[in-house]
């Protein structure tokens, strides 16, 4: 049953990160970071042409924005002052059109370079 699980998986139109997710590169990542510094590193992200911000929100630590190229995807970014100087940051992204041999893994790997190019600017916690 994992395997079709697996396997159906690869067809999914959205990613995200979280806390408890089983898989170990899709885990919420944590900065030393205050929440003005974590936001503006991930708000830097999307200053590319091809990123589109859609909104914004300071408070609540939301940045949503469309990716136009290929593929075109949906992305909010969640940034969250956990302690003083530790600050978490999530990443959903969905796109708008499924790819024949599936979406998953694009999505995925764009998570990952997020967390990467993070990960050159901010020190992680642990």
């Amino acid at each position: 049953m994992s395997g079709v699980r697996t396997f159906l998986k690869r067809f999914q139109s959205e990613c995200e990160t979280s806390d408890q997710h089983e898989d170990k590169d899709l885990k919420s990542r944590y900065y030393k970071s205050m929440h003005q510094g974590a936001y503006h590193a991930v708000l830097e992200l999307f200053t590319s042409s091809e990123y589109e911000v859609i909104s914004e929100s300071k408070d609540r630590g939301e940045i949503t924005v469309r990716k136009n190229g290929t593929p075109r995807l949906f992305i909010v970014a969640t940034v969250i002052t956990v302690r003083p100087l530790e600050t978490a940051v999530d990443f959903k992204i969905s796109a708008d059109k499924g790819k024949v041999f599936g979406t998953y893994t694009v999505l995925k790997a764009q998570i990952n370079h997020y967390y990467q190019q993070l990960d050159s600017k901010l020190t992680k916690v642990k």
